[in-house]
């Protein structure tokens, strides 16, 4: 029940989300050289050595920012976008991890994350003496919270990549990595990929046979 409701929310989310798209572009067309799409594109065009992900960003910015009322709608949508995209990760991550392991706290991070960073990444811009200020002040901040499974890392490195995605002005893949991210967890945590006896469980038992649980003691007759 628990995998048909993820896959379910997550197939109409999706689909919610591009109808709205789809039908603002086309009841406001001019409305997509305002939005932060396309530097993807713009990066991968770019040579390596003349350009760089926080250049292309602050390139786009500029050309799709002309105003201050277009600057804004930008800002909006990127860290929008970069919420909308993180949303659904934090269902996955709800869904497969259970009992003692399951940290609330890791949830709200997943949520808020990227878009602390969208925000961070737009500060930088191409600025090398606002990175390394940004980089102090993060090293005077002490994180005691460790995570609880190296598992629990991909959630916080796929929260970053929204964040990072949305900054640059690349929407559309904070958005196709979700789509990806969270289908394939999903169809790893209801095939029970590598499960085997004894192990340490990461995911939650799916099919009701828990192969990591000890084999229970024999009764005497």
């Amino acid at each position: 029940m628990r995998a048909r409701r993820l896959l379910t929310s997550l197939t109409v989310y999706y689909g919610i989300i591009a109808l709205l798209v789809i039908v603002a572009i086309q009841v406001w067309p001019h409305s997509r050289d305002w939005l932060p799409i396309g530097g993807v594109q713009d990066l991968m065009s770019q040579a390596p050595s003349k350009s760089n992900a926080l250049e292309v960003a602050a390139t786009a910015r500029a050309a799709h920012s002309a105003t201050m009322g277009q600057s804004l709608f930008w800002l909006t949508v990127a860290i929008l976008g970069a919420l909308l995209s993180a949303l659904p990760v934090s269902w996955t991550y709800m869904a497969v991890r259970s009992g003692e392991e399951y940290d609330q706290s890791l949830v709200s991070t997943i949520v808020v994350l990227p878009m602390v960073v969208t925000g961070i990444v737009i500060i930088v811009q191409n600025s090398l003496a606002l990175a390394f200020s940004l980089a102090g002040i993060a090293g005077a901040v002490r994180f005691r919270n460790s995570l609880k499974s190296s598992g629990d890392a991909l959630f916080i490195l796929m929260s970053v990549g929204i964040g990072l995605a949305s900054g640059i002005g690349a929407v559309e893949l904070a958005a196709l990595a979700s789509v990806l991210f969270n289908y394939t967890f999903a169809m790893l945590w209801m095939t029970e990929y590598g499960e085997r006896t004894g192990m340490k469980r990461y995911l939650a038992d799916f099919d009701g046979v828990d192969q990591s649980a000890p084999p229970e003691p024999e009764t005497k007759k």
